[in-house]
């Protein structure tokens, strides 16, 4: 039977492994090699991957019970200049008391500590226990949050999900979520010696961005206010030469709170492109989700509409002060608090209405920065963290 050293030195290895290996969003096929590889490697029941190249690690337990999915994703966000870099983006190295390497924070030292963590539970418990352990390297979180965890929670159908993006060791019990809405206004060209001639689609769109202003960002105790802001603005033609342009198109990033639905995030949009219709018979406009659709690694294409929603627990529920409990008799300290950002979380709690914590190695403003890193002692506290969340929530009915 293995002991705490030996797992917390297999995260520790697996991270400088994972990042080593560059993952793009739509490019993780050969972490998820190196995964599955190391699921097998110690001792899961089986491993699996999906359509989109998600990779389901297993470790059952000799009776029925709850699942536990641990969610970490493999893709990374891009290098740009990796000579900005005091140490190699991919070479996962130790320095000091750190590991360097772009997703060490965002996520692969969640991930190996989570396969650490499992592998350490299946070992001391001998696989007598009730239920199943999972752990999910999922693809295109950077690209779209919660989309291809929906063909995981399908699959598996998880009683509890715990998210593994950086906390420092808090425990998260909530998000907000995420819409990117595209408006568009549309005018009638005329060449730009006879603007007359033309309804200038940038003027009425000047018009509505200011009317959009107006409006109140809706406001919850926790998570805070539900803020829209503009991100980017395009003309057509463009670049225009000689024309009045005949559309614009912006879009604004929505942070979205806990109930907000597709319908009622729009409805104060399109109450003011009515309002500017009513005023003015040249106003034409439209406002709705802009959707995506990316590549896997597979060769499968994974698309979706970009709204993702928020979601939030109480500190009273019971699987809550449970894991917090479970997390203290492990000689940890946690504190409860929520992500400051989307996560895929908002699939499993705010679609799926799967109980979901967060719970991760790191600080949340290491990810995507230059020298990105994790220290070696909050990897070594996140596989005891995890073990002990697993434990706590093998209890919880």
């Amino acid at each position: 039977m293995g002991n705490k050293t030996e797992y917390t030195r297999l995260s520790v290895t697996l991270c400088q492994e994972l990042v080593s290996i560059p993952s793009l969003s739509g490019d993780e096929g050969d972490v998820a090699k190196a995964l599955s590889a190391a699921m097998h490697a110690n001792g899961f029941d089986r491993v699996d991957v999906d359509r989109y190249g998600n990779v389901v690690g297993r470790i059952l337990g000799n009776r029925p019970g709850p699942c536990i999915l641990l969610d970490g994703h493999m893709d990374t966000v891009p290098v740009p200049d990796p000579s900005v870099w005091s140490q190699d983006p991919f070479g996962g190295d130790v320095v000091g008391n750190k590991i360097y390497g772009r997703g060490t924070s965002d996520m692969k030292g969640a991930l190996a500590a989570m396969v650490g963590a499992a592998a350490w539970f299946a070992d001391e418990k001998g696989r007598d226990f009730a239920g199943q352990v999972c752990v999910a390297g999922v693809v295109h979180e950077e690209m779209f949050e919660g989309i291809a965890a929906r063909e995981i929670s399908a699959a598996i159908k998880p009683d509890f999900v715990v998210i593994g993006e950086a906390s420092e060791l808090n425990l998260k019990i909530g998000q907000r979520g995420r819409a990117e809405i595209v408006v568009e206004t549309f005018g009638v060209p005329a060449h730009s010696a006879n603007p007359e001639k033309g309804v200038n689609a940038v003027h009425k769109m000047n018009d509505l961005t200011r009317a959009i202003e107006t409006i109140e960002a809706p406001e919850q105790d926790v998570l805070g206010k539900g803020i829209c802001v503009l991100t980017d603005i395009k003309s057509t033609p463009y670049p225009g030469a000689s024309v009045v342009p005949s559309g614009c198109r912006v879009t604004y990033d929505r942070r979205l709170l806990v109930g907000e639905t597709p319908e009622s995030v729009l409805a104060p949009i399109n109450e003011m492109i009515g309002k500017l219709s009513e005023s003015d018979p040249d106003f034409k406009a439209k406002a709705y989700f802009a959707k995506g659709k990316e590549s896997c690694y597979t060769g499968k294409d994974i698309a979706g509409e970009r709204f993702f929603p928020g979601w939030l627990y109480g500190e009273d529920e019971p699987f809550v002060s449970g894991v917090l409990d479970g997390l203290k008799q492990a000689g940890l300290t946690p504190e409860i608090s929520h992500y400051a950002f989307c996560t895929n979380g908002s699939h499993y709690a705010g679609e799926a209405g799967i109980r979901t914590l967060g719970y991760g190695p790191s600080r949340e403003n290491l990810a995507h920065t230059i020298d990105e890193h994790v220290e070696i002692e909050q990897l070594e506290k996140a596989t005891l963290g995890y073990k002990a969340i697993i434990e706590a929530l093998l209890k919880t009915d």
